[in-house]
C-alpha cells in the first residue's frame, strides 16, 4: 500500500516515506527525511531534513522532529513531546554546526509532553513518562519520570512495570506476556520469549516526488 498523505500536510521532493505510512493534516516532511513503513505521522508534525523514523513508529500530534534524531523502528512519541537540537541555543548566534545527535532506540516510549534534551541515547524499550525532562542517557527498560527525570522502575517490552529493584540482581515476568527478564547491576535483558514482535524491514522506503 503506497503512503497516504493528507491533502493538508506538505510532502517536499526528496522525502522517503515508506508503504503503509500515513501523513495526516497539516504535517511537513522536509526533502532529506527518511520514515520507513507502516508510520503514523499525526497532525500538525514537523519532520525535518536530517531525520530518520523507522518502521511502524507513531508519532502523535504537534511533536517536530529536528536534525540529527533518529527514531529506530516501533517508537512511540506522545502528544507534544519535544526533541532539541541545540544544547545552548541562542537567537542571534548560529549553532548549527553545533547540533547534537539524539537516538531513540527499538520500542521506547516517550509520553505527552516530556522533552529530550539533545545529545542523549534512549534505550530500548525505556518508558518515558509524560511531562518527564531527559537530559542524560536513559538505559534500556527503564522508566524514568519526574524533572529532571529520575529512573524508578523497569517496564518490559510489552509496557508492564516489573517488579524489581534498581540495580543489582533480581529476575522478574511480564505480567502480560510471561518473558523473563534478568537484572544484572543495571542492565535488564529478555530471557526468554514467546514471540519476537520487533523486526527491521529489508526494504528501501519510497521516495517521494
Amino acid at each position: 500500500m503506497n503512503p497516504i498523505i493528507h491533502p493538508s500536510a506538505v510532502v517536499d521532493d526528496g522525502a522517503q516515506i515508506g508503504t503503509g505510512t500515513r501523513v495526516w493534516h497539516f504535517s511537513h516532511i522536509c526533502s532529506g527525511a527518511y520514515i520507513g513503513r507502516n508510520v503514523s505521522i499525526g497532525q500538525n508534525v514537523f519532520v525535518a531534513h536530517q531525520t530518520v523514523i523507522g518502521d511502524r513508529c507513531k508519532v502523535q500530534n504537534n511533536v517536530s522532529i529536528y536534525d540529527g534524531v533518529t527514531l529506530e523502528d516501533d517508537v512511540f512519541c506522545g502528544p507534544s513531546m519535544v526533541f532539541t537540537n541545540v544544547y545552548n541555543p541562542r537567537a542571534h548566534i548560529e549553532r548549527k554546526h553545533e547540533y547534537r545527535p539524539t537516538l531513540v532506540r527499538r520500542g521506547a516510549t516517550l509520553g505527552a509532553n516530556c522533552t529530550i534534551v539533545c545529545g542523549v541515547t534512549i534505550g530500548a524499550s525505556a518508558l518515558v513518562g509524560a511531562g518527564a525532562v531527559i537530559n542524560q542517557d536513559v538505559p534500556a527498560h527503564a522508566l524514568m519520570v519526574g524533572v529532571p527525570a529520575r529512573q524508578i522502575g523497569w517496564v518490559s517490552e510489552y509496557g508492564e512495570r516489573l517488579p524489581l529493584p534498581l540495580s543489582g540482581p533480581g529476575q522478574a515476568r511480564c505480567p502480560h506476556t510471561g518473558d523473563l527478564y534478568l537484572l544484572n547491576g543495571n542492565t535488564l535483558t529478555r530471557q526468554d520469549a514467546s514471540h519476537d514482535g520487533f523486526h527491521r524491514s529489508q526494504d528501501p522506503a519510497e521516495t517521494h516526488s
